[in-house]
């Protein structure tokens, strides 16, 4: 950051309070703070690295209020966290060899993709269960396998990860929002664990930037979990979905 003025300082602490809780209420929080990253003065990469770093105690805050949500889902995180950690490891390296314009085409519509879906996760549900005869039943094939692939988009980019995660959750497994939500804030601390070790030693990161958004976004995180708990479930899917169709279109837009 190139001198940041004291307004910029405190916009960035109270974005940094709001990026968390959004991400554990819904996903997208890490695009609020990106483009005042920007505005300071940081190019791209290192606004996207050090904005991907700053979400870490965000996501930690999350899963420490969310931890009884996370009981009773040992297989499914057996599932999930170590396919997250490899396509983590996986988008980080693209991140750092490939040109940014070559997925910031693709960005947007996943996130609309995944927005729409988790929409209509419900009637979707309903017409893949046959007289009620897969509901309930798991893939855990797919499950790691679309985890993964998610992963890489979250090494990669990040913004609307939350989105991303919980669309695919909802739509193979059998369990209410909330505790789907749990595993989607796990999750995302796995990936977002992976990022804060590969960009802090290969990639631009500004820690003084982190600095000033990480304990704010760890105290945001973990408020923002606990409204996210008291939320019903299809209060709590609307709220991800209207968030994550206005990040595709402002995605759409930036673009």
């Amino acid at each position: 950051m190139t001198h940041p003025g004291a307004l910029q300082i405190v916009l960035l602490v109270v974005l940094g309070l709001l990026a968390g809780a959004v991400n554990a209420i819904a996903g997208g929080g890490s695009l609020i703070v990106f483009p005042v990253l920007l505005a300071t003065g940081l190019p791209p990469l290192p606004a996207n690295v050090t904005n991907s770093v700053a979400q870490w105690p965000g996501y930690a805050g999350s899963t420490l209020s969310a931890r009884r949500d996370l009981g009773g889902q040992r297989r499914r995180l057996a599932l999930t966290t170590i396919p997250a950690a490899l396509g983590s490891a996986v988008g980080c390296g693209l991140l750092l060899v490939l040109p940014q314009s070559v997925f910031d085409a693709v960005v947007p519509i996943l996130v609309l993709l995944a927005s729409l879906t988790l929409g209509a996760q419900p009637w979707i549900k309903r017409w893949t269960s046959r007289d009620g005869e897969s509901e309930g039943r798991e893939r855990p094939v797919a499950l790691a396998v679309v985890t993964f692939v998610a992963a890489v988009y979250g090494g990669y980019f990040g913004g609307a990860l939350g989105v991303v995660l919980i669309a695919v959750l909802s739509l193979l497994c059998a369990d209410s929002m909330r505790r789907l939500n749990a595993v989607k804030v796990l999750l995302s601390l796995v990936v977002a664990t992976v990022t804060v070790v590969l960009f802090g030693f290969f990639a631009p990161v500004d820690w003084f930037a982190v600095l000033l958004l990480a304990p704010s976004t760890l105290i945001g995180g973990y408020l923002g979990m606990a409204v996210a708990q008291k939320m019903p479930d299809n209060v709590l899917r609307w709220s991800v979905v209207v968030l994550g169709v206005a990040v595709a279109i402002y995605l759409f837009l930036k673009g």
